[in-house]
């Protein structure tokens, strides 16, 4: 597996899993074309969902402009930007389904029959 021993018996003795956050994402190459990208997310974004490009296109339109970057670093940009405030905004909603008695109603549409009291009438 290419694990040494020390590592092996050190995450063997771990409670939880071990997880590897980067502190601070480095991308020298993008630097001078996250302005050309932060509009295309905006112009973009007034798209309807189909008609905007996807990563991979906006890593592809970057190269056509010279970018020699990697395209994990055009993924994480498009992801932050999306979740900051620049993104579309998401937004919960709870409403409740309270009705008035036959204020609504709920159909299962079949065809049904039933004897009532058949056995009632005879005695």
């Amino acid at each position: 597996m290419g694990l040494s021993r020390p590592t092996v018996r050190k995450h063997l003795n771990t409670v939880e899993q071990p997880k590897y956050q980067r502190l601070l994402t480095v991308s020298p190459r993008l630097d001078e074309y996250k302005d050309q990208l932060t509009s295309w997310l905006e112009e973009e974004s007034k798209l309807p969902r189909s008609r905007r490009r996807t990563a991979q296109r906006l890593f592809e339109g970057l190269q056509e402009l010279g970018y020699g970057g990697a395209y994990d670093s055009i993924q994480r940009f498009v992801k932050q930007w999306k979740s900051s405030a620049h993104g579309p905004k998401i937004t919960e909603a709870f409403i409740p389904l309270v009705f008035l008695p036959a204020d609504a109603c709920q159909f299962d549409w079949s065809q049904e029959q039933v004897e009532i009291g058949v056995g009632a009438l005879k005695s």
